[in-house]
């Protein structure tokens, strides 16, 4: 593999985990390279419009955990949604092209398939099944700062003086 080259990536596309989406839901595909910035900055700004009731993000290989990252900053600063997750596997297709020493005739072509891990998320502002697998309901917005205030480490303990013995 050492003489050649990635030429071409494409995802194969498989039918959606969530059949039954609204008209207006925002897809929200992450890459490997996208900037957590810039998606959470557009997803921010359509899920603040009223007509936007729900948005899927989806990513695989190297891509769910900036896609799962994503999820979470949005569930804190939007508060209320509700979640569902499946997970699956999609196929990926190389392409790679021989970069050594050619002989006459067309270039030699390699086509390799990947079964890749794959996570699709549904974030909703309104109640969707709860008994389907994958559900997560809304966590109350007290609960996500009350673990901080409890911890040990946030209180400040007194240094004592050693004391003599005599």
């Amino acid at each position: 593999m050492e003489n050649f080259r990635k030429v071409k990536t494409s995802e194969q596309g498989g039918p959606s985990p969530f059949p039954d989406l609204q008209p207006h839901v925002v897809e929200m595909k992450v890459k490997e390279g996208s900037k957590i910035r810039n998606l959470m900055g557009f997803a921010m700004a359509r899920m603040e419009k009223e007509e936007i009731r729900q948005i899927v993000f989806s990513g695989c290989g190297r891509a769910v955990t900036k896609t799962i990252t994503c999820v979470e900053i949005m569930k804190r600063r939007l508060g209320g949604l509700h979640q569902v997750t499946k997970l699956q596997y999609r196929t990926l297709v190389e392409v790679w092209e021989n970069q050594g020493p050619r002989s006459e005739g067309p270039p030699e072509h390699l086509t390799v398939h990947k079964n890749v891990p794959s996570v699709c998320i549904l974030l909703s502002k309104d109640l969707v099944d709860p008994n389907q697998m994958g559900y997560q309901a809304p966590s109350p917005p007290a609960s996500l700062w009350a673990e901080r205030s409890i911890s040990p480490k946030a209180t400040k303990r007194r240094l004592l003086a050693p004391q003599e013995e005599d």
